[in-house]
């Protein structure tokens, strides 16, 4: 399993616990407990900043810069893990950042928490940004974070196997399957699955054979009381994904899981790759002909809708000090340079869009990574997802490994439904 999805998994986890309790998702996070609970205490500094060590790069210089401006000091801290529950434990004991950077995943649990402040921007007031990132931190009406970069799955391709970009699933499995026959790799797809599944993988298959995890809201979000899996219709998706098993085709395997998938790739085991940004370094290490597509559909199926991640800037409820935690977030960083300098260091597509036209125009892989995000949809962000991934995600690997896709959907989906009513 990625980073991207391990994080998922480990901040719903901590947050729904304190979504549920009413408590701090981990131990108090005050001065005289950090070390013991593992977080940090916060830096003596007017303007505190919490992030990871790879956006700091690019935040600490214009932080810095900020700082001269404005006369205060600040501090950049980087956090190693669980960035998302230390953050909102420390900011409930009153010694937490001022500013935070977290995917768009984090708002349904601080919001809960009451950890976080709204921007004073109106969707309006960015334009400048892809409307589907800044949709991915807004909610009621007000916008609660600045976003800044974007990742979603795509799909990799060995040209020299499979020369062409498939339009279907289908001509996916036939270009592969052509591929192995000649010998020129060894395997059709590397998409993780795993023992223990991996639903943020198997999503954009998913909603192609026409599944749904949750369906939306008047407003376009995505509705709890509205569950998809279970249904009929999860479950013609679950028997296509079914036919791409182990009783099937085989193109999908338990043998291959986050630990092995993108290195089946660059090690020219693999025709195709499901994956995102983070394995684009590798693949251009690996010196594997390679060529990035959205995922294809099925044959007469839904457009393929990967999850889509959205990295963005939070103000939290107890900073020190608001008004400069504001003005930085929505003057300073707010800005093409620094959006640039995000980029320049972690290098995932910027969701404003003057950026990436011109780090694309330097560099076509990231329009191409863009492109995946066309018909991509947020990651919840309901605190009880932390129940969801598991049972989906085994219900996956249970069905890739030849297990009835009828009964597997009915059950996985009582067992989701009873945590969404448990929230």
């Amino acid at each position: 399993m990625p980073r991207r999805l391990l994080a998922v998994l480990a901040a719903a986890a901590l947050l729904s616990t304190a979504a549920c309790s009413g408590a701090a998702p981990s131990p108090s996070a005050s001065a005289g407990t950090a070390a013991a609970s593992g977080a940090p205490a916060r830096a003596n500094a007017d303007l505190v900043i919490w992030t990871s060590d790879v956006a700091a790069r690019a935040v600490r210089p214009i932080a810095e810069e900020f700082g001269r401006t404005n006369g205060i000091t600040v501090a950049v801290q980087v956090i190693a893990a669980d960035l998302a529950a230390t953050a909102i434990t420390a900011n409930a004991a009153g010694n937490g950042p001022d500013v935070l950077t977290l995917p768009n995943d984090f708002l349904g649990g601080a919001l809960q928490n009451g950890a976080i402040t709204p921007l004073s921007l109106r969707a309006a007031d960015l334009t400048a940004y892809e409307p589907s990132a800044v949709a991915s931190v807004s909610r009621n009406g007000q916008v609660w974070a600045l976003p800044y970069a974007m990742e979603n799955l795509v799909l990799y391709r060995n040209t020299k196997a499979a020369p062409a970009a498939p339009a279907t699933v289908e001509e996916l499995v036939a270009s592969g399957e052509a591929a192995v026959k000649a010998g020129t790799v060894e395997r059709v797809l590397a998409l993780p699955v795993g023992q223990n599944g991996d639903a943020y993988h198997m999503q954009p298959f998913f909603t192609s054979a026409g599944g749904s995890l949750f369906g939306a809201d008047a407003n376009g979000q995505p509705d709890p009381a509205k569950l998809g899996i279970g249904t009929p219709e999860s479950i013609a998706a679950a028997r296509k994904i079914a036919a791409l098993g182990e009783g099937g085709s085989k193109v999908l395997s338990r043998s291959v899981d986050g630990t092995n998938a993108i290195a089946q790739f660059t090690g020219g085991k693999a025709a195709y790759l499901v994956s995102g940004p983070w394995a684009l370094a590798d693949i251009r290490k690996s010196g594997v002909p390679y060529d990035i597509t959205p995922i294809p559909p099925f044959a007469g199926g839904k457009p393929a809708a990967p999850f889509l991640g959205v990295q963005a800037f939070w103000t939290m409820s107890k900073a020190k000090n608001r008004a400069f935690a504001e003005e930085f977030v929505t003057k300073s960083m707010n800005t093409p340079e620094a959006m640039a300098a995000m980029y320049a260091q972690d290098p995932r597509p910027p969701v404003r869009t003057d950026v990436l036209r011109s780090v694309s125009a330097k560099d076509p892989d990231t329009a191409k990574l863009a492109a995946g995000a066309k018909n991509a949809t947020p990651l919840p962000d309901f605190p009880f997802m932390s129940g969801v991934w598991p049972p989906l995600g085994q219900a996956y690997a249970a069905i890739v490994g030849g297990a009835d896709p009828a009964a597997t959907m009915q059950e996985t989906g009582r067992t989701i439904q009873s945590v969404v009513q448990a929230k």
